[in-house]
């Protein structure tokens, strides 16, 4: 894969982004990300979109590959339609506080299912318990 920018040579050597499992199954691949099934899947279908450059905040990727990321979970979404979801979660931890386990831009796309949960109610807000459970006025 290419990479157009490496801020810290330690990082990218140790990233397991920038140096993927060769046996991993890549769903797509592009010049500017790429996307693969998570390792440890919420769901069937779990996907993960990944730019090629190394960098751990979505809001310092370019416009550019932040764009092509979006395009990549549109197609991968078409995708996962074989799995047959009911809905879907979208979603990108940023820094540790925020769940981020490998610094390394990373958007999960993950397959929902009816009865997957117990409540879905207030789905991606959950990620606080507390504030999940709310009623709109």
């Amino acid at each position: 894969m290419e990479y157009l920018k490496t801020p810290s040579k330690r990082n990218f050597e140790e990233c397991p982004f920038c140096h993927p499992d060769p046996d991993r199954e890549i769903i797509q691949d592009s010049p500017l990300a790429y996307s693969i099934y998570d390792k440890y899947p919420v769901s069937k279908g779990h996907a993960l979109i990944i730019p090629k450059r190394h960098c751990s905040d979505y809001f310092n990727l370019s416009a550019k590959e932040q764009s092509e990321c979006w395009k990549m979970i549109n197609h991968v979404k078409t995708l996962q339609e074989k799995y047959g979801p009911d809905g879907f979660n979208i979603g990108i931890n940023i820094n540790e506080v925020a769940g981020q386990t490998i610094p390394h831009v990373h958007i999960h796309l993950i397959p929902r299912y009816k009865g997957d949960v117990k409540n879905p109610e207030g789905g991606v807000r959950g990620v606080i318990p507390d504030k999940k459970n709310y009623k709109i006025k």
